[in-house]
């Protein structure tokens, strides 16, 4: 009996349930990897040891280090990053691993760090932080083995801890400042976060400050045994949380960081749309049985203001700022059953279409005008069920999938090029019967043959929308910015603005067909309309009539969901997008 294929994807290869896949490093690296086929049609890795061999060989030297060895020890390793191979290090999730190891080995073994090893060294930080190490730092925080977010902080703190003198060191994504103060200590860092520490009775104290604007992408934003949207799980109201500042790592010596307990934090949301539920929090090393994650113990929330969060915390460690970015469980259910509910209704109503559109087609194509009508009127119908057909398809795919995985790529992509293909047809075939009745209206002295006309209108209704879905998965697939990481299969926004090949067809589309109908209108109104028989004439009012109903609800229904890119946390928005989104249907 043959069995189907359930995983196929790079570099794993294809595979049935249970298949252990050992493909072997690629050619720049060493080590081992291996992954096992699930139901899902995934593969989940089950070991990764592939690194870069110099990088390797480093951190077999790290393992040795002497306090004296550091200096020519961290420029040898900045010098190595920072050269060709840090494309390969970006891309390699064991490499940034291991870097993080070497560094927690310098911070074990240093006991005096001088601004240019600190130097080298957030030189190097910011490599293995950078954008292009996301997707890397996604699979270390995957695997729930590794502490590899902890480790990486903790070796910062570690050795931020042994730093000599003052000075300020500044990268793309790191700032880095070393000061002495005296009782009271306030800074502005980087224009995005303000530190205050009033009455400490320390005179002559040294502090650090090191604050990060990427580690939104390095720190996963888990949560211990505290609710961080201070509501009842019982409530059924948990919702997906998102690191929405800075992350700040603040740093005096042991017995006085310990004696410091009022300390005020000001941070500058990243993202300003996101407004429910501010956690101020900090990186706990202990939670999750020391996998570690953000706790809120000892900090408190103060005020939320124009896009200004200010905490107070009664101690010393790396802070940042926790929001919710989805919405109550309970109302997502309610939204999910609307939109099911309501495509079931549309589909059914589309099939009920085209079966009524077969049964009565010669009765109601007599003429040239009503058969272009009708034809624009089924492949509307079909472009809209095929496009349901492929949005319940994605979402079977992502049903399994927390807010806070990522959706699978593969399976994901192909449901989204079809979802975008078929909604784009839906608009350029309401664009064609637009056009139809402009032509048949205004230019009554022209004539086109049937044959051109059907040509025009399947050029198109399918060759334009297959031409930008196309366009826009070369563009955007290679760096992985095709489609969204969470929450559906559907195209991105936030990294690549793919959404655009979308809205802007969409839009233009809309725009053209407004203005059709208002020289329509008022052709109409003067009886300006020249056509050889009554006939033809109903047939024009009831295009217009089917183009004035689907401009309003395409337009309103797209219209609400680039609100909802806007504003994603009003509920309002999204109750009204599922309720027009899934009763689309086509009329006659």
């Amino acid at each position: 009996m043959h069995v189907a294929v359930i995983c196929n994807s790079s570099p794993y290869g294809s595979g049935q349930v249970g298949d252990i896949s050992r493909p072997g490093c690629e050619s720049n690296l060493e080590g081992n990897r291996s992954a096992v086929c699930l139901a899902s049609g995934t593969w989940k890795p089950l070991e990764n040891t592939c690194v870069i061999p110099v990088i390797l060989e480093l951190q077999v030297e790290s393992q040795n280090l002497d306090q004296e060895d550091i200096p020519t020890f961290v420029t040898d390793l900045n010098t190595l990053v920072q050269s060709d191979l840090k494309p390969n290090i970006t891309n390699s999730s064991t490499t940034i691993l291991t870097i993080v190891e070497i560094l927690n080995n310098i911070g074990t073994v240093a006991t005096a760090i001088t601004e240019n090893i600190m130097e080298d060294i957030l030189q190097t930080v910011e490599v293995i932080v950078s954008d292009d190490a996301t997707n890397s730092w996604a699979e270390l925080n995957a695997n729930e083995a590794r502490n590899s977010s902890s480790l990486f902080l903790s070796s910062i703190e570690a050795i931020s801890g042994e730093l000599e003198g003052e000075f300020v060191i500044s990268t793309e994504s790191i700032l880095l400042e070393r000061s002495r103060f005296n009782d009271s200590f306030t800074a502005n860092l980087n224009n995005s976060l303000v530190i205050d520490i009033p009455n400490t009775n320390f005179n002559n104290l040294f502090i650090t400050t090191i604050t990060f604007s990427t580690l939104i992408k390095v720190l996963p934003p888990r949560n211990g045994s505290f609710i961080l949207n201070n509501t009842d799980p019982a409530n059924n109201t948990s919702v997906q949380n998102r690191i929405n500042a800075a992350v700040v790592l603040v740093k005096l010596d042991e017995e006085e960081q310990s004696q410091i307990t009022n300390v005020t934090l000001t941070y500058d949301k990243l993202n300003t749309s996101l407004t429910q539920d501010p956690q101020c929090v900090f990186w706990n090393f202990t939670l999750l049985e020391d996998l570690g994650g953000w706790d809120n113990q000892g900090c408190s929330f103060l005020a939320d203001v124009n896009g200004t969060v200010v905490c107070n915390c009664n101690h010393l460690t790396s802070f940042s700022l926790l929001m919710s970015t989805g919405l109550p469980r309970g109302f997502a259910e309610a939204l999910d059953i609307i939109t099911y509910i309501g495509v079931a209704i549309s589909m059914l109503s589309l099939v009920i279409c085209l079966i009524i559109e077969g049964i009565i087609w010669k009765s109601i194509t007599r003429n040239t005008t009503t058969f272009l009508r009708h034809v624009a009127i089924v492949n509307t119908a079909v472009s809209l069920l095929i496009a349901d057909i492929w949005f319940i398809i994605g979402a079977s795919i992502t049903s399994e999938t927390d807010e806070t995985e990522k959706v699978p790529l593969d399976a994901c992509s192909a449901a989204t090029f079809f979802i975008h293909l078929f909604y784009l047809a839906l608009f350029f075939w309401m664009l064609v019967s637009a056009l139809l009745l402009f032509y048949r209206t205004v230019m009554v002295f022209s004539h086109m043959s049937k044959s051109t006309m059907l040509a025009i209108g399947f050029s198109l209704g399918y060759g334009a929308p297959l031409i930008i879905a196309v366009v826009t998965v070369a563009a955007t697939a290679p760096g992985r910015g095709y489609i969204r990481e969470n929450n559906g299969c559907w195209l991105n926004w936030e990294d690549t603005y793919a959404l655009l090949a979308f809205i802007i067809p969409a839009g233009v589309i809309l725009v053209i067909n407004f203005i059709i109908m208002i020289v329509v209108l008022v052709k109409l109104l003067k009886r300006d309309v020249e056509s050889s028989n009554s006939e033809e004439k109903n047939t024009l009012l009831v295009i217009f009539r089917c183009v004035a109903i689907l401009f309003p609800t395409f337009g309103l229904t797209w219209s609400l969901g680039v609100g909802l890119m806007v504003a994603p946390q009003n509920l309002g928005l999204h109750v009204t997008f599922a309720l027009f989104n899934s009763l689309q249907v086509c009329g006659h």
